[in-house]
């Protein structure tokens, strides 16, 4: 698209994977009648879909006693939108760069902010359970809680993501009368700050720089070569280093006046 050969980033996909990885180390401890021993302990699994996909598959089971892939307690989330935020944007002609191996140079531009959207479901079957995973999680967005992503290997770009947490509420499904609960929802938004990155491309690195030097105000031409190094030779941009000349000057008789008229054309016509 737009003249540029394909790309992936993987940006969105790395976008949905910290949003996931803040979420999968949610810990749901089952006490005994006094509240001080623990009788249960384990992780909460977390899966990536839809929160109706997940209603359709429990609701096939009133009781949740049946043995199925879907259980509860269990945490889903999904990616539901992406917009771009203008309040971020940076200067477009602003690039990032980065040498590896020390003969490549790989260079990009600034990348595009978006907002990604993300809606979590917390299934559980008592209030308990409910309110012990919630405090597990709300308590560190004050409101938004950052996350370091490694969003481009190839140059070496991490960038801090914040997520934000906008809204908290809670519903319960009934099956029959009201005295009996069916499954207790609770429903969490998110805002991820991210980044949408241009492609990466790379170039030799320029460690010589060649100039020629003419004098044709004279009888004679004079031509004068320099050849300007970094010092050392091997030097990175973020290193300490100067700049090493080398000068000929080659003798006038050198030239032919054919020469000599051929690059006054040039001059002359540039």
């Amino acid at each position: 698209m737009l003249g540029n050969a394909h790309f992936y980033n993987r940006t969105i996909r790395k976008m949905v994977i910290a949003m996931g990885t803040v979420l999968n180390d949610i810990e749901l401890v089952r006490y005994t009648k006094d509240g001080t021993t623990a009788k249960e302990k384990f992780r909460v699994p977390l899966s990536y879909g839809a929160k109706e996909k997940y209603l359709t598959r429990l609701t096939t089971d009133p009781d949740l006693v049946r043995s199925l892939n879907v259980v509860v307690p269990r945490i889903s989330f999904e990616l539901t939108g992406m917009s771009y935020d203008s309040s971020r944007k940076m200067l477009s002609t602003m690039t990032n760069s980065a040498i590896r191996d020390g003969t490549t140079s790989y260079r990009q531009y600034v990348p595009v902010p978006y907002d990604f959207n993300f809606s979590v479901s917390i299934y559980v079957r008592n209030t308990e359970d409910g309110t012990q995973i919630i405090e597990q999680i709300v308590p560190f967005f004050t409101p938004d809680f950052t996350v370091t992503a490694n969003l481009i290997p190839d140059i070496g770009l991490k960038y801090d993501v914040p997520i934000i947490l906008n809204s908290v509420n809670s519903q319960v499904d009934y099956e029959g009368d009201f005295m009996s609960t069916r499954l207790i929802i609770w429903n969490l938004e998110f805002t991820v700050k991210g980044h949408l990155f241009p492609p990466v491309k790379s170039s030799k690195i320029i460690r010589a720089a060649n100039t020629n030097i003419f004098d044709t105000s004279t009888a004679n031409l004079k031509y004068v070569a320099v050849r300007t190094t970094p010092d050392p030779i091997n030097a990175d941009p973020d290193d300490e280093y100067g700049f090493a000349e080398t000068i000929t000057e080659y003798p006038n008789a050198w030239w032919t006046r054919q020469t000599k008229n051929y690059l006054k054309y040039l001059i002359w016509n540039q």
